[in-house]
């Protein structure tokens, strides 16, 4: 599993949801190996936060999408019209137990 985190602002939120359904949507897909992706988000006062959650089935496939070092976070040049910050590292973790 690969969690990425973004920080936008509120009066951007909407317009970022859109971006990411049409541009990221379609690049995760195109990977094969990519098992489910949920594409969450949080809003507080002035940001929203948006947590990409996605389920690989290894961490070869992941590299396909990221690159060699699958922690490093993976952005877009239209991210800059957005993100408050650009997170340098993503979280990977290994799904142990599945109900």
């Amino acid at each position: 599993m690969r969690l990425w985190h973004g920080k936008v602002p509120i009066e951007k939120a909407d317009e970022y949801e859109k971006f990411l359904i049409e541009r990221a949507v379609p690049d995760y897909n195109s990977v094969d190996g990519l098992l489910k992706l949920y594409f969450t988000r949080k809003d507080e006062d002035t940001v929203a936060h948006f947590l990409l959650v996605t389920i690989w089935d290894s961490m070869e496939s992941i590299k396909k999408f990221a690159g060699e070092n699958p922690e490093i976070a993976k952005y877009y040049p239209e991210d800059d019209e957005f993100l408050l910050e650009k997170e340098k590292y993503v979280s990977i973790y290994h799904v142990f137990y599945e109900n």
